[in-house]
């Protein structure tokens, strides 16, 4: 199932708009919208500022999905196409 696929699947599913996975995959295209405006309109600060706080919000979310179910965990990375997390 490729990326797009794996979004709409997702998005569709209104009983589950509060689950990891879901607001994961809301943050990183709201990350990657941001991204590419960054690109654009480097000196915009207070849209730099917000995409550190998705960063975080998604870091958070991803930490928890790992601690309670790495299968899990490991298909949305792969889907969404992003890196594993740091451990420490």
């Amino acid at each position: 199932m490729n990326n797009n696929a794996f979004i709409s699947v997702i998005s569709h599913e209104k009983e589950n708009r509060g689950s990891v996975e879901f607001q994961v995959v809301c943050f990183t295209t709201k990350i990657r919208r941001l991204t590419s405006h960054l690109e654009l309109h480097k000196k915009d600060y207070s849209s730099q500022r917000g995409l550190r706080k998705i960063l975080g919000k998604r870091q958070r979310l991803l930490v928890y999905l790992a601690k309670k179910n790495r299968v899990r965990y490991k298909e949305l990375i792969s889907q969404l196409n992003i890196r594993e997390l740091k451990t420490r």
